[in-house]
């Protein structure tokens, strides 16, 4: 199936270009920037070879929808949605952490939490503990963003401060947005029988020295929920989840003996699976946002969104 891997764009009064794991930004006259989310996949830090048919799309509809959701309680850098796959927004100068919530013991603090650590960026995790149990109050477990494409790295709140990475008003601000947007994004999740688990957020500043929120919200690339309908009986059976986000992606690639260390060769992603990865996509979108997902034409997708954007800008 046809998908958007990379773009290579030239629009008016275009600066530059900034390619990240699965989007491509577009910085338009030191004002604007225009989001490209393409279809690649990434996991454990890693661009997978092949794209999955619809997944720009998902990912660019929930996040802007998301956006809108919770703009009465964060500013955002979004201005619109001129294509499926892509957002319009404000020139920021993006903040180097990414803010990581968790509600529940699960994915790598579930890992950490295995190898008897019982901290995690500077937070103690309490003892007793299972995989997916819930704690007691959201923890926040920031990472460093990492400029040179390698894995960011967990890091705690005293070294962003005492490294000077953030002011410490800004990181205030910081972790009052990141809990008032989880707690929105729990509370959305439960109207849809969802449990919001974890997600990160990612902030910036605006020329006029505004912080808001940027990037992805509450997609299944940023964030892993849960169904809640059956969680606690699955909890006290000790079985697994039943999860929306692309955690099954990463368990099918540990299975596969990939998890993005040195050495270690991605394994084949066929066909049939790439279009059972697609349709998982399709299912949390239709989940999360809790409505059906319409596909855009992807007879030519980079036609198609160069038209729009070029009639956007020369129209705003």
């Amino acid at each position: 199936m046809n998908t958007i891997t990379t773009t290579h764009f030239n629009f008016p009064n275009q600066k530059s270009v900034y390619r990240g794991k699965v989007r491509e930004v577009y910085n338009i006259n030191d004002e604007l920037l225009v989001m490209v989310a393409t279809d690649r996949l990434s996991a454990f830090d890693v661009v997978l070879p092949k794209g999955i048919p619809y997944k720009g799309q998902i990912l660019n509809q929930i996040a802007t929808q998301f956006m809108e959701m919770t703009q009465d309680i964060v500013p955002n850098w979004l201005i619109a949605t001129p294509d499926p796959n892509v957002a319009v927004g404000h020139l920021c100068e993006p903040f180097k952490v990414e803010m990581v919530i968790r509600g529940y013991v699960s994915g790598h603090a579930a890992r950490e939490y295995a190898a008897g650590r019982r901290q995690i960026c500077g937070v103690t995790m309490a003892e007793g503990l299972k995989e997916n149990d819930k704690f007691p109050e959201p923890i926040i477990t920031p990472t460093t963003k990492a400029d040179n494409g390698s894995h960011d790295e967990d890091i705690s709140r005293e070294d962003i401060l005492s490294k000077g990475i953030v002011t410490e008003e800004d990181y205030l601000v910081l972790e009052k947005y990141t809990r008032a947007l989880f707690q929105r994004g729990t509370e959305i999740a439960a109207s849809r029988g969802l449990i919001l688990v974890d997600t990160k957020y990612e902030f910036g500043k605006t020329k006029d020295g505004v912080i808001v929120l940027i990037d992805e919200i509450h997609t299944p690339d940023s964030s892993r929920y849960f169904y809640s309908e059956g969680y606690q009986e699955r909890q006290d059976r000790a079985e697994e989840q039943k999860q929306l986000s692309k955690e099954f992606v990463r368990r099918w690639l540990i299975e596969n003996g990939f998890q993005g260390q040195e050495g270690q060769q991605i394994p084949n992603m066929t066909d049939e699976y790439i279009e059972t990865v697609s349709e998982r996509y399709i299912e949390l979108y239709e989940n999360i946002l809790g409505e059906k997902f319409v596909k855009a034409d992807i007879s030519n997708i980079n036609e198609r969104i160069e038209k729009n954007v070029l009639e956007y800008l020369a129209n705003r």
